[in-house]
């Protein structure tokens, strides 16, 4: 039993989202493992979900499904996420913690980080994953409290890792934990033996939605786009793997009502993607496990236009890129459809382009091959542990 070590640390891990619920598992694993090598018994307390739960830490509140982009999109959940900020707040200071880490998802995450900072002021504070406001030209502002409040950063893209590096930042690149995670997809024959998708069948997987909003602002776009792949293209099937369970009535309906021979799969291991020809999805972490799995695809973004004209006029908000295949070099390696140019037009011609054993196929396929080079050897997460128990105080 863990709890028979001599010596006990605690981590309090704050994320939130589907995509922060996976990296804090891998974590949550990894840090596991190096407190068994130091012979050391490890207790974690989280802001998370259900796959950190799985991995062994006490949820104090489950945060998996409170994801929203824009700034219209997140006022459902404010009151949820401040009355758990008060609850951890409670928790925390009757058992302090030795480390704690903040993962993504920077609203809460710097509301929270800052009062840690003064509650805790010896405790160490590591970011891990950064919030993409080192691609974005939003804040300097929220690029300085992010400094400011941390201990150590842990960066997963060199290009990140070098912008924190240029503001003085004690920062370290530990890779890119998907690597890891992708470790254990399946193989295109195993995933299409298991999905029963035959050899001249073209799959195509459709990803709309890890957050509620997503559902609405961009499934009718996406679905009805492949609504009319199905017509030029009688041999595709779809298939789309499911994020969270409460989508799944929506989804369905969904793919009656476009007419879509499509499948809806509870898919925790990736074998939808890895069966995959190519893929429609909306912008986030699965945009790089396609890429790891040599999937090409069109990737789609939309916010409400309030927010994104918000963004664009009051906060001179330009990105480069959304995508994260597109963030590990800065290059466009993938098609990216943001905002007005997500139309059902627009995604067809993509998808026809990339569909076909074409030029720009090939093309994807070798930048794909370059990236991998770039994202790092296995591993990412257990160099993040590491990190993370040498800042504690033994």
């Amino acid at each position: 039993m863990r709890s028979m070590h001599h010596q006990q640390k605690r981590i309090f891990i704050s994320t939130g989202e589907v995509s922060g619920d996976l990296q804090g598992a891998l974590l949550i694993a990894a840090l596991h493992r190096e407190a068994d090598r130091r012979g050391m018994g490890l207790e974690i307390t989280a802001l998370g979900g259900d796959r950190m739960a799985d991995a062994g830490a006490n949820l104090l509140g489950n945060t998996s499904a409170i994801g929203s982009v824009g700034l219209l999109e997140s006022l459902p959940y404010i009151v949820p996420i401040l009355s758990l900020q008060r609850r951890v707040k409670e928790v925390l200071k009757s058992s302090p913690p030795d480390a704690i880490v903040l993962i993504d998802y920077m609203g809460s995450n710097l509301n929270l980080g800052q009062y840690l900072r003064r509650v805790f002021p010896q405790v160490p504070i590591v970011y891990y994953i950064m919030p993409q406001c080192w691609v974005w030209s939003i804040s300097d502002k929220n690029t300085q409290d992010i400094i400011e409040m941390s201990d150590r950063l842990l960066a997963i893209f060199p290009e990140e890792a070098k912008f924190f590096r240029d503001r003085q930042a004690r920062v370290t690149w530990v890779g890119h934990p998907l690597v890891d995670a992708m470790e254990t997809a399946p193989t295109r024959e195993e995933a299409r033996s298991r999905l029963q998708i035959s050899s001249d069948a073209i799959a195509i997987a459709l990803l709309p939605a890890s957050r509620p909003q997503e559902l609405k602002s961009l499934m009718p776009t996406i679905f009805a786009a492949a609504a009319e792949i199905q017509r030029q293209l009688p041999e595709v099937e779809f298939w789309i793997p499911l994020s969270l369970e409460a989508y799944r009535d929506k989804i369905e309906t969904a793919i009656d009502r476009y007419g879509l021979r499509g499948k809806l799969v509870r898919d925790r291991d990736r074998t939808v993607l890895a069966a995959a020809d190519f893929a429609i999805a909306k912008s986030g972490t699965v945009n790089l496990e396609l890429a790891i799995l040599n999937v090409p695809q069109v990737v789609v973004y939309r916010v409400h236009p309030v927010t994104a004209w918000i963004a664009r006029k009051l906060l001179g908000f330009s990105i480069p890129f959304m995508s994260p295949p597109n963030l590990v070099e800065m290059k466009a390696i993938v098609p990216e459809l943001l905002q007005e140019e997500v139309t059902v037009e627009n995604i067809v011609s993509r998808s026809l382009e990339l569909l076909p054993n074409t030029e720009k196929r090939q093309k994807m396929l070798a930048d794909y091959e370059e990236m991998r080079q770039v994202l790092g050897a296995v591993g990412g997460c257990d160099r993040a542990a590491r990190e993370i128990f040498t800042l504690m105080k033994s």
